[in-house]
């Protein structure tokens, strides 16, 4: 692909995309990494990616400008960016709407937002994108071979979905982190040592993730499957249910679909 592509930001996020990219097939003379850090450049520069520390010298000549820096500093780093209106940038930063990004940039400027997840650091992630009316098919389809790199993506039309996103699949790996660690407590108190009550629930864990995945069925299919009436997985489900775990994590989901909410205020300025 003779697309160019830099990287404003090249941390770990940013490294997976490149990776990605590479292992796809694009040419590491078409990308370049722009980032003040000399040792996350070091480690892009041994693949052949160009790497300056300049942003204005890395975008001069870039089709696709994937702005990849904390949300904190974007609005400082965007607004530095000399671009041109026929330049897509592509901003992975949570909690920045296009509108604020377009307000830093130009009128006319093409934008697409992204939600990835962290799964993308090991090419198994999932992106949600969302394009602004300045954003052309074939726009679109160079921002989604981008993110594709890594994962999955899915387009949403309205860039309020985002939140949602964010809450969902954003912020979801740490909620089946967070379900892991309480089994792996669980274990433990019934016995199992730590090495083998974590080995059960992470094998547990990708083995019925990859049922959800590959076996046809949706999950609560997959659920009643495995439970047997008057069984031990009836018992702990029961339990589950009497806790009102269905309500919890739904609050849990909104509180964080509000939370970006605010967050696209608060960096929005």
């Amino acid at each position: 692909m003779s697309t160019s592509i830099t990287f404003i930001g090249a941390g770990n996020m940013a490294a997976a995309l490149i990776n990605g990219l590479l292992a796809d097939g694009f040419d590491a003379s078409t990308i370049c990494a722009a980032d003040p850090d000399a040792q996350q450049l070091a480690a892009l520069a041994t693949a052949g990616v160009s790497t300056t520390s300049d942003n204005a010298e890395a975008i001069a000549h870039a089709d696709i400008v994937v702005v990849a820096v904390k949300p904190q500093v974007l609005a400082g780093v965007v607004k530095a960016l000399p671009l041109q209106p026929s330049q897509l940038v592509v901003s992975i930063a949570a909690g920045v709407s296009s509108t604020s990004l377009q307000r830093w940039t130009s009128d006319s400027q093409p934008i697409v937002r992204c939600m990835p997840n962290t799964p993308a650091l090991l090419g198994a992630g999932i992106t949600a994108l969302f394009a602004n009316e300045h954003v052309s098919a074939e726009l679109k389809g160079a921002a989604q071979a981008v993110l594709s790199a890594v994962g999955k993506t899915i387009w949403v039309d309205d860039e309020s979905m985002l939140d949602a996103v964010t809450a969902l699949s954003g912020s979801g790996p740490a909620y089946f982190f967070y379900l892991m660690e309480a089994m792996i407590k669980a274990g433990e108190a019934m016995g199992l040592s730590t090495e083998s009550a974590a080995l059960l629930t992470v094998e547990t864990a990708h083995g019925a993730a990859r049922m959800a995945r590959e076996g046809g069925l949706p999950p609560d299919r997959l659920r009643q499957n495995v439970t047997s009436p008057g069984g031990t997985t009836q018992k702990a489900l029961s339990i589950l249910d009497e806790a009102d775990c269905t309500g919890i994590i739904g609050k849990a989901l909104a509180g964080a679909r509000d939370r970006s909410e605010e967050l696209a205020k608060e960096f929005g300025a």
